[in-house]
C-alpha cells in the first residue's frame, strides 16, 4: 500500500493521493460514500485500478484505527468516545 498512496506537500496541500495522480484518497472515499462502486469509479477515471481504489480504503481504515475516534453531539454538547476492541 505504501507505494500506492503517497503524500507530498506540493500536491493538494499534502493530502494523501494515489501515487502518480492528483486524485486524493478523500476523493475516492467521497465517490464510494456517494454510492459508486469500483467499476463505476474506474469508468469515470480509467487511469485508476481496483488495487489503487482498495489501497485508498485501506489507508483510510488504518488512519481511523490508529487512535480513539470521537463523535461530537452538537445538540447535547457531549463527546462520545468510540473505540475499536481488538
Amino acid at each position: 500500500m505504501k507505494n500506492l498512496i503517497t503524500q507530498n506537500p506540493d500536491i493538494l496541500g499534502g493530502k494523501p493521493i494515489i501515487s502518480g495522480t492528483r486524485i486524493s484518497v478523500e476523493t475516492i472515499l467521497e465517490l464510494i460514500s456517494s454510492g459508486m462502486d469500483k467499476e463505476a469509479i474506474i469508468k469515470e477515471y480509467p487511469f485508476l485500478t481496483k488495487k489503487q481504489i482498495q489501497a485508498s480504503v485501506n489507508f483510510a481504515a488504518k488512519l481511523v484505527g490508529r487512535e480513539e475516534s470521537y463523535i461530537f453531539d452538537k445538540a447535547q454538547n457531549v463527546t462520545h468516545e468510540i473505540s475499536r476492541r481488538h
